[in-house]
């Protein structure tokens, strides 16, 4: 692995992007700011001015990894069709493609999401791509598309499939082939478990 040396410029950005990056290599018990910084080429105390420690560097990529989930499942509904399963599978591909891709990451958003230390931005951000899910829903049952009922009532069984997919997805369980075809099929189960009755 070649080191980047660090350059003036944002050395928040950099203690993130290079922090994602051991986190994807190595996972996050190996993350160290006094390492970071000596891979970044800087003195072991300059981190120190951007995050008090480990746990708010953990927080804050838990917190940048929701505000990318966030963009990239509303980057999704850009040039889609109107309909609700159109919309709902490109959220759901957006959702899986941004798992696989962002595995660990992922991991510890939701980790730190249900810390009882979770600071107000972090529980907030973890609570935007659910809300895009709801506002989804709930345009679908203006529609007609979507079954009435309590948003939880409908909600939850989406999110359940969809991220029951993705977790099987990530950890390796799901054959080539299920994977390939797998996500056709729960975006079509999802479909067919919130259509009006």
């Amino acid at each position: 692995m070649q080191t980047r040396r660090y350059h003036h410029g944002d050395l928040r950005a950099a203690l993130l992007t290079r922090a994602e990056e051991t986190l994807r290599e190595k996972g996050p018990a190996t993350l160290s700011l006094r390492e970071l910084a000596r891979e970044l080429g800087v003195s072991h105390a300059a981190p120190s001015r951007h995050f008090k420690d480990k746990q708010a560097l953990l927080d804050a990529l838990a917190l940048t990894g929701f505000d990318r989930l966030a963009e990239t499942l509303a980057a999704s509904q850009e040039g889609i069709g109107e309909t609700f399963a159109e919309q709902l599978g490109a959220m759901a591909r957006a959702y899986v493609d941004f798992a696989t891709a962002n595995a660990e990451l992922l991991d510890l958003m939701y980790a730190k999401k249900h810390d009882p230390t979770a600071s107000e931005a972090l529980v907030a951000a973890s609570q935007r791509w659910g809300e895009q899910l709801v506002e989804l829903i709930a345009l679908g049952q203006h529609r007609g598309e979507v079954r009435q009922g309590p948003m939880e009532r409908v909600g939850l069984p989406l999110f359940a499939t969809l991220h029951g997919f993705a977790s099987l997805a990530v950890s390796d369980m799901l054959p080539a082939e299920a994977l390939e075809h797998g996500l056709d099929d729960v975006i079509a189960h999802m479909l067919r478990g919130c259509a009006p009755e």
